[in-house]
């Protein structure tokens, strides 16, 4: 029974640390925040950062696709709100 209570407290110190390394990671000064890894992350998929660039045509033709989906996805969300919002 008394080895059963260490080893949850081993774990349970392990998970401690892990949780407070996680933190100090995240907020340590030189860390971005999370808005600026999103907007980082957003910027790099519309630039098709995750494409080779060798490969010229499948290189502009996803920039141009994702930039043309985020101009649709903007659009009919503009769209939505005047709809919602003329109607009564």
């Amino acid at each position: 029974m008394a080895g059963q209570k260490h080893d949850r407290g081993t774990d349970g110190e392990r998970e401690a640390r892990r949780i407070l390394d996680r933190i100090a990671r995240e907020t340590e000064p030189g860390s971005a925040s999370p808005a600026a890894r999103a907007t980082r992350a957003a910027r790099d998929h519309l630039a098709a950062a995750d494409v080779e660039p060798d490969d010229r045509i499948e290189y502009w033709g996803t920039r141009i696709g994702r930039v043309l989906g985020l101009l649709l996805a903007l659009g009919m969300m503009v769209w939505l709100g005047l709809f919602l919002f003329n109607r009564g």
